[in-house]
């Protein structure tokens, strides 16, 4: 029986359930991270006492599932995206933006698959979208293909945003400090392709780098696609603008 299945215990003189917890606990993470979250740390936020949390939670792992799904609310389209392509990119920048606002749904992307009724809900409009272009597996791995792509995008952008605030040193500042053992390396010759990435390679924000590479992998999605559609069949949609514009400004997954 999963946690949504399991229904909440009666309520007490201080008001609880499992909307105010996860609250607390989203809050918690979003300050602290992952490891800022536990029952005991929750339940004192609430001003309650652990104990009484066990009633609407058994495991810290039932709370993160419980905190991903909150989170996959805000990436839940507000409508039925109108192609495939419109609802894989719109699913990846704002899987984005939401571990942007929450750092720590990074740490939980790309392990099992969320159950909660908006990661469900996720899933159903992706889905959806792509329904009756190819046959379901290819279809499947359509979406496991692009969900894999944003996943490693959005872990490697927040590993450096971490790493800034680690170091206290921006991106910038940090090819400046390691520039001299970069030059003397490109320097003996033995590396010159990285030699020419270095000095001709352009250097782009993680946004634009983000926008691209979904780009690219949407376009070989369409390609498969396209193929397995079979000659006479309705052809997916060409390849649009680099992605739509990220969701907005920040206020706050699977």
């Amino acid at each position: 029986m999963t946690v949504w299945d399991r229904p909440e215990p009666p309520t007490r003189p201080v008001p609880l359930d499992r909307e105010r917890i996860v609250a607390a606990a989203v809050a918690l993470a979003d300050a602290g991270g992952l490891e800022a979250v536990s029952l005991r740390k929750v339940a004192a936020r609430l001003n309650a006492g652990p104990m009484r949390l066990y009633g609407y939670i058994s495991t810290k792992e039932e709370l993160f599932d419980l905190m991903v799904d909150e989170v996959q609310a805000e990436i839940l389209p507000d409508e039925q995206p109108g192609d495939w392509r419109e609802a894989l990119s719109g699913l990846a920048h704002r899987t984005r933006q939401a571990a942007l606002r929450h750092e720590w749904l990074a740490d939980l992307l790309g392990g099992r698959p969320s159950l909660g009724p908006n990661g469900l809900a996720v899933t159903e409009a992706t889905l959806a979208a792509l329904d009756g272009l190819a046959d379901v597996d290819t279809v499947m791995r359509a979406v496991e293909t692009v969900g894999a792509y944003f996943t490693g995008a959005i872990r490697r952008e927040i590993a450096n945003l971490r790493a800034e605030r680690a170091t206290g040193l921006s991106k910038r500042d940090w090819q400046r400090a390691r520039g001299p053992h970069v030059t003397r390396m490109l320097a003996t010759g033995r590396f010159p392709a990285l030699a020419k990435a270095v000095h001709e390679g352009t250097d782009v924000d993680a946004e634009t780098s983000f926008a691209t590479g979904l780009d690219w992998v949407l376009d070989a999605v369409g390609a498969r696609l396209a193929r397995a559609a079979g000659p006479g069949a309705a052809q997916p949609a060409a390849p649009g603008p680099a992605g739509p514009a990220a969701p907005g400004p920040a206020r706050p997954p699977a």
